[in-house]
């Protein structure tokens, strides 16, 4: 069987008489594409593996996607996000060609004019439903390569993380109302993310053992399960937080899910409120920068590793995937020489291996 490359305005086909039709696949913008796709199809009718790819348009495709896949298995708040990202840019770029045209070239120039206008993490977050989506389209049979594999991402310049420093942090403690006060306290000496702090309700608290149950998060009113399993998880609170939250709890506003920081009101508290009305008001009083309530978590992250903390401890409390994802976040924190001049003081406190402690010495280790 032969078969031709013929090309239609700039893109290059691969032609195969098949059932007395000739059937047109499309190569790409160079004639070696067209080669290779007539290759490779002339080489599944010899090995009779040939099989014909539904006709489907991109937005017909990302229907079933939606009904089949981010319906059920996505979270309300990433779902919503995916789908104002399908509906708002990938349909007015992609809707009515078919999913089966869609080649790296054109996801990689829609990356590229995206690039122009938005920051590299926005596209980078579209381009993660984009992933999906052809990932899933590949999966059941609707394409039969993915032309997201070799898509070039916008880079990212790594900024450095906000933290604020304990007398900062007290300076914002004390310019801080009552509704919120105690909850800035819980970040900062946790570590929780801020859908984790509001989603915490007064019996994840185990105040024998001195620890915090993450086991959901709230965000838009929607309780959710934490964003990783590694998210569910038991953090150690300190005396002094422990202290203020018993005092809290007397004055906490009753509510129906028993949170134990509901708005004023007693509702499931809306973040965006406490930022506008509490926490940026908070840090103009107290003479402050405006940081971002994230930098609450950084600066819990910070005072762990500049106090020494197990590294593989400091990831369990973050609730992170995993050490590299601490390590990414804040190794460069590990090297502080203030840091590495306390490493040196361990090292030097441990006893020699072979020194046989005397029964006072016992005592003290």
């Amino acid at each position: 069987m032969k078969g031709s490359i013929q090309k239609k305005g700039k893109i290059y086909y691969a032609v195969i008489a098949l059932n007395d039709k000739r059937k047109w696949f499309r190569g790409g913008p160079a004639k070696k594409d067209a080669q290779k796709e007539l290759n490779e199809k002339l080489g599944e009718l010899e090995a009779r593996t040939y099989k014909e790819l539904p006709k489907i348009t991109f937005e017909q495709f990302t229907e079933i996607w939606v009904r089949d896949y981010a319906e059920i298995s996505l979270k309300p708040s990433t779902k919503n996000l995916f789908k104002d990202t399908l509906e708002r840019l990938l349909l007015p770029a992609f809707s009515n060609t078919q999913i089966n045209d869609i080649a790296t070239g054109h996801l990689q120039a829609y990356v590229s004019g995206r690039s122009k206008t938005v920051k590299p993490n926005t596209v980078r977050n579209e381009l993660t439903v984009i992933k999906l989506i052809f990932k899933h389209a590949q999966r059941w049979g609707y394409i039969k390569h993915n032309p997201t594999l070799n898509i070039e991402r916008p880079k990212i310049e790594k900024s450095e993380i906000e933290v604020l420093s304990p007398e900062e942090f007290e300076k914002l403690l004390e310019k801080s109302e009552k509704p919120y006060r105690v909850a800035f306290l819980t970040v900062f000496l946790t570590g929780t993310r801020a859908g984790e702090l509001w989603g915490l309700q007064w019996g994840d608290i185990d105040w024998n053992s001195r620890q915090i149950h993450v086991k959901r998060s709230l965000w838009n009113h929607q309780f959710q399960k934490p964003k990783t399993k590694n998210a569910i998880r038991k953090i150690d609170m300190t005396e002094r937080l422990v202290k203020e939250l018993k005092a809290w709890k007397l004055a906490c506003p009753v509510n129906e899910h028993d949170l134990v920081f509901p708005s004023p009101e007693g509702f499931p508290t809306m973040h965006t409120n406490v930022m506008k009305r509490f926490f940026y008001p908070a840090l103009r009083r107290a003479g402050l920068r405006q940081v971002s309530f994230h930098s609450l978590r950084h600066s819990n992250a910070s005072f762990r590793i500049h106090v020494g903390q197990n590294i593989k401890y400091i990831q369990s409390q973050l609730g992170h995937a995993s050490i590299n994802m601490t390590m990414d976040v804040y190794g460069h924190l590990f090297n502080d020489l203030d840091f590495n001049r306390r490493q040196v003081e361990l090292l030097e406190s441990v006893r020699k291996p072979l020194e046989k402690p005397t029964e006072l010495q016992y005592a003290t280790l």
